[in-house]
């Protein structure tokens, strides 16, 4: 987990940390060491399951993307040796060029291929050529949709036998709610909710001009909660620029409890996204029954099913008249929540450990 910043990383987080225990529970016998950045470990070591692994923090900071790198190139192959590792799963797309044990990868995605714009300049090329070398030097990859998998074997030249699909489960854990209107000053309008990554392949800016052209009564709040990132003062200028700015609301990163809140008082999410990997957003709210508003591009489709209703994400009308649609038809969102209960039930971290454990095996096959 030498990517781990706790807070800072979204999906790829939450994969790493709801991984762990499933495969605990999965297999009996499987010793498991978690390497960290020492930022990390009070993060890890709160976690349920954290008595149940070896903890080992290395000295670099996970903040400071050099240092990772070289972190990750150097210390975390020895530290892997030194320990006995039989195999070597870096969770985060990128790996050990030198593993000096036989690895596995998850590559979560290479939405860098088709939105250049999302890793743009040197950062860009770094994470190319690191993913590149971690597809040809992992016996196995490991991915989280069949989109993500077809972009992997045409992007990268991965065979596809090379490449097991593990659907997540749910991010979110079921809690309590907080009362998020009055965590967040909300008040008792209609919430529309996104839950999302600030940056560009998220298509936050089609999103804010779609619901610049909602037209309800009582008019809604969109709510986006989420660590700041570079893209965020471009977003909150956009929507100053188009007069939604008082009808937006930039919660910053919240708590588990205020998030269940928000989608438990959602009228419904919205996800425009360009390209994912996955979308655990789309699956948090199913599980929960928030009827779902999503783009028919990339995973989201294999996320939803038949549990959603689409649209395509550079268009704005079509944005629009899917918010207005849920906002107004009580039929509608009663439809979705069911179908949405339906769907979810179909994605577990069991199965997911489950796949990954296979995974293993065909790797420590392969000699």
């Amino acid at each position: 987990m030498l990517h781990l910043v706790p807070g800072e990383t979204g999906g790829s987080e939450l994969y790493a940390r709801r991984l762990v225990p499933a495969l605990l529970d999965a297999r009996q016998d499987l010793r498991l060491i978690v390497l960290a950045g020492e930022a990390a470990l009070p993060s890890l070591t709160v976690e349920e399951w954290a008595g149940e692994v070896e903890l080992v923090g290395l000295p670099f900071d996970p903040r400071h993307r050099a240092r990772r790198v070289l972190a990750e190139q150097t210390l975390l192959p020895r530290a892997a040796r030194k320990r006995g590792v039989d195999l070597l799963h870096n969770l985060f797309t990128t790996a050990p060029g030198a593993p000096l044990v036989p690895q596995v990868t998850t590559i979560l995605d290479v939405i860098y291929k088709r939105f250049p714009e999302t890793h743009a300049g040197l950062l860009g090329r770094g994470l190319a050529a690191l993913t590149w070398t971690a597809a040809r030097r992992s016996r196995r990859i490991l991915t989280i949709s069949e989109a993500a998998k077809a972009d992997i074997v045409r992007f990268l030249g991965v065979p596809a036998d090379n490449v097991d699909v593990t659907y997540p489960g749910p991010a979110l854990p079921q809690t309590a709610p907080a009362d998020a209107r009055a965590e967040l000053g909300l008040g008792p309008v209609p919430i529309v909710l996104t839950v999302s990554a600030k940056r560009p392949h998220k298509n936050l800016e089609r999103l804010f001009e779609a619901f610049a052209q909602v037209r309800a009564e009582p008019a809604p709040i969109l709510v986006v909660p989420g660590y700041e990132t570079f893209h965020e003062d471009e977003l909150r200028k956009r929507a100053d620029e188009i007069g939604v700015a008082d009808r937006i609301r930039f919660a910053g990163w919240v708590a588990d409890d205020v998030l269940e809140g928000l989608y438990r008082e959602a009228a419904c999410l919205v996800f425009p996204s360009l390209a994912e990997g996955f979308g655990l957003p789309v699956l948090d709210a199913l599980v929960r029954g928030t009827p779902v508003a999503c783009s028919n591009a990339s995973s989201l489709p294999e996320v939803a099913g038949d549990a959603a209703l689409y649209f395509e994400p550079t268009d704005t009308d079509a944005i629009a008249a899917a918010i207005e649609r849920l906002l107004a038809d009580e039929a509608l969102r009663e439809r979705l929540r069911a179908a949405g209960l339906s769907q979810a039930a179909k994605f577990s971290w069991a199965r997911t450990a489950e796949g990954t454990i296979e995974s293993y095996d065909r790797a420590l096959a392969t000699r």
